[in-house]
């Protein structure tokens, strides 16, 4: 797990900019504290900084291989799950290797297979591989955008990062906040579009998508989509095959040469995870595995119950813990801390993201990362197998836009009242959710259950995924720490797509197919356990100190958000703890305290990044 940068310009010598590398490669130094290493040659400069996982003397990068005659160097940012069948296979084909990094395998994948190499790997990645002889460099994201990859051209200069931050660092490149970048950030944020930055001429690979630059320009292709087509298998063989590739999934993932560990909230899919991973430790005659939850002051005392959050997590962490003997230690955090962080979380983001639901994440990685550096969580599977009230809410599947995000009225309020004249969020909004649901296949024998949920799990799985995966990965790599996500697996979750609705939510449950499959593995309460989402703050004293930031924001009638958010709504937003924003920012968090830090965040971004606005 890496940063990594880099540009190529075919006109003209770049090989002495050192400095320019140097500079980009430096705003990701959290991402990659162990090493940093460079790569110089006439038309191409590469940067990289590494967080050791695997093979600590093997896998230094930039990494360049010479085969016949031609000069190969890859800049890779990931993991490669499938790294032993790849070695094998090239082996058979005359490949040696020196190493046991899957740098080195995949490098050598590309050398062997060329383009089709990303459809050989399995795994999370974005990489660029610099091709000498060909002056061509191809760059590559993963399936799900598990692993970030943004890019931009200026002047013949074709530059990329793991974020945008280092984009910016390039001299010349300035952010730039025009109609569009406003729809993205107050219309759909803190989700985007795919491949679409909020600031302006920067762009995302999308993921499953590689591309091309050479003398020709910027080609860009999708290598993967989930296909729909008809399931035949039987319950029972449908049982058999998630199984397997869910426990094959987690297998894969579990590999690494520095410590790792599971995240367990009680919940299914982190028991899940847990089950599999501590299994495989005592199989391998392996220390107890190291599990970690997280809480928050004085939340035992303040706790309330809610549609979206119907029980707290420490009873259940206590069955799971207990029955599989981990080394479980609970982080607590204090009220202060999650303030403090917002503005850590929104850099590591570059952008205004999901307030403390970000910066909890972010002191959790910071708190875990002193005893490990690799966790794996059970992020996705509420995507993957339908776990979200909006699969069974009719108010939801009948909203006519993202369910997670309803708010359309509040978010054009929010406006300011001459940027809200020239900008129609909801003509934005739109736009997005029909181009969207275009890339839906529907097939003649869906019912029309199936049909509807094949829908809401495109969206779930293209939009409110994507933005809970930049989330993991920006808050854990901020910290030198890799979260990996096992269901995210891309053969499970294509295989799981065509599972019938009838069947992936049996006896009417959400993820009822996944509960099914586990129930003789997990205790009862464990499979019975309402879906309950990352657990927030129920202490009072959190709404006191946010609003007592934004207050003290509000108080100097010159700071940026006044510029670009409606001053009057923000202060009725104020005066009533948040309830003058009636429905939450974004998915079921981020009511009154979290949309004032959100607010907060807003404004330290706009002082930080200076974005000029053009509209």
């Amino acid at each position: 797990m890496c940063g990594i940068a880099g540009f190529v310009n075919l006109t003209k010598d770049i090989s002495n900019s050192k400095n320019t590398i140097t500079s980009m490669t430096e705003t990701l130094k959290k991402r990659g504290p162990d090493e940093d290493g460079y790569y110089y040659e006439k038309n191409v400069v590469l940067g990289h900084k590494r967080l050791i996982v695997i093979d600590p003397e093997g896998g230094k990068q930039p990494m360049t291989i010479k085969y016949n005659n031609s000069t190969y160097t890859v800049v890779y940012n990931g993991q490669i799950y499938n790294t032993p069948e790849l070695r094998e296979e090239l082996s058979k084909s005359g490949y040696t290797f020196e190493t046991h990094s899957d740098t080195e395998v995949l490098l050598k994948s590309y050398i062997h297979f060329g383009y089709d190499v990303v459809k050989k790997l399995n795994g999370i990645f974005g990489f660029a591989i610099w091709n000498s002889s060909k002056q061509e460099l191809f760059i590559a994201r993963d399936h799900f955008g598990v692993k970030p990859f943004y890019y931009t051209l200026k002047d013949n200069t074709f530059i990329f990062a793991s974020e945008i931050k280092a984009i910016l660092a390039f001299p010349g490149i300035k952010a730039r906040l025009d109609k569009q970048g406003i729809s993205e950030l107050f219309g759909l944020g803190p989700a985007h579009t795919p491949g679409v930055v909020a600031f302006k001429d920067i762009f995302e690979l999308k993921p499953a998508n590689f591309g091309v630059y050479n003398s020709s320009g910027l080609h860009i292709e999708k290598y993967w989509a989930m296909i729909s087509k008809p399931h035949e298998d039987s319950l029972k063989t449908t049982c058999e095959k998630t199984r397997f590739l869910l426990e094959d999934s987690i297998n894969r993932q579990l590999i690494s040469d520095v410590p790792l560990c599971t995240f367990l909230s009680g919940g299914l899919d982190s028991s899940i995870i847990t089950l599999y991973a501590s299994n495989y430790y005592k199989n391998k005659n392996l220390a107890p595995l190291s599990t970690y939850s997280v809480d928050y002051k004085d939340n035992d005392k303040n706790f309330v119950k809610t549609d979206f959050q119907p029980n707290s997590d420490n009873y259940y962490i206590d069955i799971m813990k207990n029955k599989l003997h981990t080394n479980h230690k609970v982080v607590m955090l204090d009220t202060p801390e999650l303030a403090t962080a917002l503005e850590d979380s929104m850099i590591a983001r570059d952008l205004p993201g999901m307030a403390d639901v970000d910066s909890s994440l972010l002191l959790f990685c910071k708190n875990v990362k002193s005893e490990a550096t690799v966790s794996l969580t059970g992020e996705c599977s509420d995507e993957i197998f339908g776990g979200y009230p909006w699969f069974f809410r009719e108010d939801a599947l009948n909203s006519g836009t993202f369910p997670w995000s309803i708010a359309i009225t509040e978010r054009q309020k929010l406006l300011n009242p001459s940027i809200s004249k020239q900008i129609n969020l909801k003509e934005y909004i739109d736009f997005r959710y029909y181009e969207s649901l275009k890339e839906v296949i529907i097939l003649d024998e869906d019912s029309m259950e199936t049909a509807q949920k094949r829908k809401i799990s495109h969206l779930t799985m293209n939009w409110f995924m994507q933005t809970l995966l930049d989330r993991s990965d920006r808050m854990a790599m901020y910290n030198g720490f890799e979260l990996r996500v096992p269901f995210c697996d891309f053969r499970l979750a294509e295989y799981v797509w065509n599972i019938p609705w009838e069947m992936k939510a049996l006896k009417g449950r959400e993820k009822g197919l996944l509960r099914y499959i586990m129930k003789d593995l997990l205790p009862e309460e464990i499979i019975e356990r309402k879906k309950s989402p990352y657990p927030k703050t129920w202490n009072p004293t959190y709404l006191t100190v946010v609003k007592q930031m934004l207050t003290k924001i509000m108080a100097d009638k010159n700071a940026p958000i006044n510029n670009l958010l409606n001053r009057e709504y923000i202060l009725e937003i104020l005066a009533t703890d948040g309830r003058a924003f009636t429905r939450p920012w974004f998915g079921q968090l981020m009511t009154g305290p979290q949309l004032m830090a959100y607010l907060c965040q807003v404004n330290m971004w706009l002082e930080r990044y200076q974005p000029v606005i053009e509209i």
